[in-house]
């Protein structure tokens, strides 16, 4: 038995100890190289001021209206939309070129992109762009932004103030029906927590139930 710990040969041990090791640096290296697509938007007397969401390729968000980290919100994006968004930042090439038309237009608000892989850092910012791509990749943050913000009233209406929760789920539908409702997933249990409490009104109950089923059989 020399040689031996709890029979287990201790080259066996050594090379299952260096497996654990490269299994670690594996999942370390595919993190670190995860890129990540971040949208910002400062308008002065907007609402609100100040908006930022960073969007990983699993669609794992951030979404903050403040600088501070530690006050974001995280939600889980829809993968379609995530690999939409992906696919247009790659068709921008990753915001290394200019995105600001120039043209003399109303000022709607500074709008930036940046794309994060590990060493590899680029932005863009705009007022107004001729990208039908840059337009389009705005569309999809700008709904995110929305539904984040209505994600939050919903939930303080559902404690607080149940009869604002019929606004709350008709303006959710409008943005179904539109194709501008994000991170659904979020969204599902609130609306079945509506759905199935009598205390709710019946018109609010009835839309949620209806949403509810149109997010799961659209899946993700």
């Amino acid at each position: 038995m020399e040689g031996r710990a709890q029979g287990i040969p201790r080259a066996r041990r050594g090379g299952r100890m260096k497996l654990v090791v490269l299994l670690v640096s594996a999942v370390a290296a595919v993190a670190a190289d995860a890129p990540q697509v971040i949208y910002s938007k400062t308008f002065t007397g907007g609402t609100p001021p100040y908006v930022r969401v960073s969007l990983e390729a699993d669609g794992a968000a951030a979404y903050n209206e403040t600088k501070d980290p530690d006050n974001s919100e995280k939600v889980r994006i829809e993968l379609r939309r995530t690999r939409q968004i992906f696919e247009l930042a790659d068709r921008l090439e990753h915001f290394q070129k200019p995105l600001e038309s120039g043209l003399k237009v109303a000022y709607m608000g500074q709008t930036t992109f940046r794309w994060e892989q590990d060493a590899e850092q680029h932005e863009a910012g705009f007022n107004y762009s001729t990208s039908e791509d840059a337009r389009a990749l705005a569309v999809h943050f700008d709904s995110i932004v929305e539904s984040v913000r209505l994600l939050v009233e919903f939930r303080r209406v559902i404690k607080y103030d149940r009869l604002g929760a019929n606004a709350v789920v008709n303006r959710a539908a409008v943005l179904w029906d539109n194709k501008r409702l994000a991170a659904t997933a979020e969204f599902l249990p609130l609306f079945d927590q509506v759905s199935k409490n009598e205390a709710f009104m019946h018109m609010a109950r009835d839309k949620a139930a209806r949403l509810a089923d149109a997010i799961r059989a659209a899946g993700n």
